[in-house]
């Protein structure tokens, strides 16, 4: 049974800082990308970020130079380090884990408010 578990969301502050993780289980870790993707209310899921199964990466324009996607195929985990957080970064965050000619997994999500 494939399992990709959120962890790490929270409530901080405008300019402060957060580390998601993603636990990964039943699936080949080091042969998928993983991604990172958020949803606020009212709005379509989006991409935050995503890391290649060769370590490549990828940021939304919102994202890059603030948000750091990293994975240790060793834990099976995938990272989203976020810093200089704004209040319009609040959404559900979301794991996926893809694979070429598969369907994706999706985790359950994590709540992240940016608010003062």
């Amino acid at each position: 049974q494939v399992q990709l578990v959120e962890s790490g969301g929270g409530l901080v502050q405008p300019g402060g800082s957060l580390k998601l993780s993603c636990a990964a289980s039943g699936i080949g870790f080091s042969n998928y990308a993983m991604g990172w993707y958020r949803q606020a209310p009212g709005k379509q899921r989006e991409l935050v970020a995503v890391i290649a199964s060769g370590g490549s990466t990828n940021y939304a324009d919102s994202t890059r130079g603030r948000f750091t996607i990293s994975r240790d195929n060793a834990k099976n985990t995938a990272y989203l380090q976020m810093s200089s957080l704004k209040p319009e970064d609040t959404a559900v965050y979301y794991c996926n884990a893809r694979r070429e000619n598969r369907s994706p997994y999706w985790g359950r999500g994590t709540q992240v408010t940016v608010s003062s």
